[in-house]
């Protein structure tokens, strides 16, 4: 850092920062400021266009081989609350922000977020034009990346990222996922949370939920909507869950690429068509290499809680929380059937087709029978969600609950429980209805307190 960047840095929250670099495998080199703990990791370099919930962000285990950059200019506004994280240690490679707050200003706040990143060990760096960064990596697409606050020569930096090891073909899934089955239930709800969410029920769907990287605040909501949740490790063979007679299968979301992973996918072929089966995120995934489909890499995936998907069954429209890299391939599955696909024979390169001809379009698979494309992304036209019409089945590649992001998505914890209770009916929800189903918001109790 120069002598004149040291003046200008003179009391202020910055003052006494060490340097930072981040240098990604092309060759873009970035240089800022030191502001969580001090090392240098590798990874994945990808976005998040969140507006909050960095926390969330932070500590979701389906980050881990990632170096993540959040699009919002200034992160750490409101602090953290440590029963907002969603896993017991951040599991993220890394964090690049364009300015981190020292000095946080909220009710719930117990530390800052400097603060909690030094404590939970994740390097990061501020002072980088995340503008920039962004758009260099939605034009040439996702990449390796190194982030240093020991050694910030470009030369020696991208000899290392070069050297380092790609996302794809890793399995970070056995890294983030629980040992050994555990149970989940309403005493472990953030007592934080109570203000805002109203009382969970009783448990009355006997539920295992394979933990692939799940956020913790995705089994809550499993809690929340009736579950007697039993949560597994990720490998856990279908003989042992099917054993346990649940009512129900939850896959979860998780990291990295899914073809490396088929200690569940493996899994799950045995368990489509003897339980009803949900899956989110990966688990969307996993149901998909069960079924035979073919998985793509995206050229920088999705990742933010601004996303337009369209319930292709409904017509409605949801805004939704995303963060994958990888997503299914549609024609893979199988071919059209016309007579449940508005006639249409061929399939579609943009699926956003589906949505103009107002037509949720189905495939032969040769493994499970008839799949119905129930979502789509309206942004780019990429898969967001299936249904299987000859088994109780059904996922989807985004997050459900709110953290962070909007609540459009709630309707699919009450569409899992309507699958367990066999109604055919169990996607066809009005969402405007359901978005706010569990919360106190606008209720009469909290608006008069």
């Amino acid at each position: 850092m120069s002598e004149v960047s040291e003046q200008l840095l003179k009391g202020t929250t910055k003052q006494g920062q060490g340097s930072a670099a981040l240098m990604l495998e092309d060759g873009t080199f970035f240089t800022g400021t030191a502001c969580g703990s001090p090392g240098e990791v590798y990874g994945e370099i990808c976005f998040n266009t969140s507006l909050e919930g960095y926390l969330e962000v932070l500590t979701d285990p389906s980050y881990a081989g990632q170096i993540v950059t959040m699009t919002y200019p200034q992160i750490g506004n409101y602090g953290v609350n440590r029963e907002d994280v969603q896993a017991a240690r951040p599991a993220l490679s890394g964090m690049v922000v364009r300015d981190m707050c020292a000095h946080p200003s909220n009710w719930r706040s117990a530390l800052s977020l400097p603060e909690y990143l030094k404590q939970a060990g994740v390097v990061a760096m501020e002072g980088v034009d995340t503008r920039a960064l962004v758009r260099h990596v939605r034009d040439h697409g996702a990449m390796r990346a190194v982030l240093s606050t020991v050694d910030t020569d470009a030369a020696s930096l991208l000899s290392k990222v070069r050297a380092s090891q790609q996302l794809v073909g890793q399995n970070h899934v056995q890294r983030v996922s629980c040992e050994a089955p555990r149970k989940v239930d309403a005493s472990q709800l953030p007592e934080s949370h109570k203000f805002a969410v109203g009382s969970e029920p009783q448990g009355f769907y006997k539920v295992v939920a394979y933990d692939c990287g799940a956020k913790d605040s995705i089994l809550h909501n499993l809690v929340r909507c009736g579950c007697d949740l039993t949560v597994v490790p990720w490998d856990t063979p279908a003989e042992e869950v099917l054993a346990m007679a649940p009512d129900g299968v939850f896959l979860s979301n998780g990291p990295g690429d899914p073809e490396a992973v088929e200690g569940t996918y493996s899994q799950v072929e045995k368990l489509l068509g003897k339980v009803p089966v949900f899956g989110i995120c990966l688990g969307h995934q996993m149901i998909a290499k069960a079924s035979g489909a073919e998985i793509e890499k995206l050229k920088y995936g999705h990742r933010g809680g601004n996303h337009p998907v369209m319930n292709l069954r409904t017509g409605r429209v949801e805004i939704t929380a995303q963060n994958h890299g990888f997503g299914l391939v549609w024609p893979s599955l199988g071919p059209l059937v016309p007579s449940l696909s508005g006639d249409f024979r061929n399939h579609q390169p943009d699926l956003r087709f589906w949505a103009r001809a107002k037509v949720a379009p189905v495939v032969q698979n040769d493994r499970y029978g008839r799949i119905q494309l129930t979502h789509v992304n309206l942004n780019d036209g990429t898969p967001e969600g299936i249904a299987f019409l000859d088994i109780p089945a059904f996922s989807v590649q985004y997050h459900p609950e709110a953290s962070p992001g909007p609540t459009d998505a709630h309707y699919l914890f009450t569409a899992f429980a309507r699958l367990m209770d066999g109604r055919e009916d169990y996607l066809d929800i009005d969402i405007a209805k359901d978005r706010l189903a569990g919360w106190n918001f606008g209720s009469e109790e909290v608006s008069h307190a």
